[in-house]
């Protein structure tokens, strides 16, 4: 391979590897800190409108979040609040949805209280996404390593 090339070729690889191990670290991350120090809740799981959304491994989830004493616009009392929230939970499933993330089925989660939206299976899907996180980070790790070998090779002639 010349010179030029090698050099582009090895410089997007690692650049490529280092994106997806750092995305793959937050991710894990964020979801071990939403699993760890989350509220727990469950949640109902809810047939998508759409049938395009239907095909989304990742069930849609309607959870309620605990009330939250919020002050009022002008005095000093507030109201307590709980909301209600329609979201996906973060990391992957299988390709094709589990029976239990039926649709009518109950499941556990944990939410960000700052971020209700932001939400993780706990119990049975935890182990889910084991598989699509292994290869990501094998891709991730590969990938930055094929670049940062090219790159030796060209510094080394």
């Amino acid at each position: 391979m010349e010179t030029p090339t090698a050099v582009l070729a090895g410089s997007v690889l690692a650049l490529f590897g280092s994106a997806l191990l750092f995305w793959c670290a937050a991710e894990l991350r964020l979801r071990h800190h939403l699993r760890r120090h989350g509220i727990p809740a469950t949640a109902l799981v809810v047939a998508d409108e759409r049938t395009a959304d239907a095909l989304d491994p990742a069930p849609l989830l309607s959870y309620a979040t605990l009330p939250a004493v919020f002050p009022a616009a002008g005095g000093a009392c507030g109201g307590v609040e709980s909301v209600a929230v329609l979201a996906r939970p973060r990391g992957r499933t299988p390709l094709r949805r589990p029976a239990g993330c039926a649709p009518g089925s109950v499941v556990r989660v944990s939410y960000d209280p700052r971020r209700p939206a932001r939400v993780v299976l706990t119990g049975s899907g935890t182990m889910a996404s084991l598989p699509l996180d292994v290869f990501w980070t094998i891709l991730g790790t590969s990938s930055l390593a094929a670049g940062l070998s090219l790159l030796a090779s060209v510094l080394t002639r």
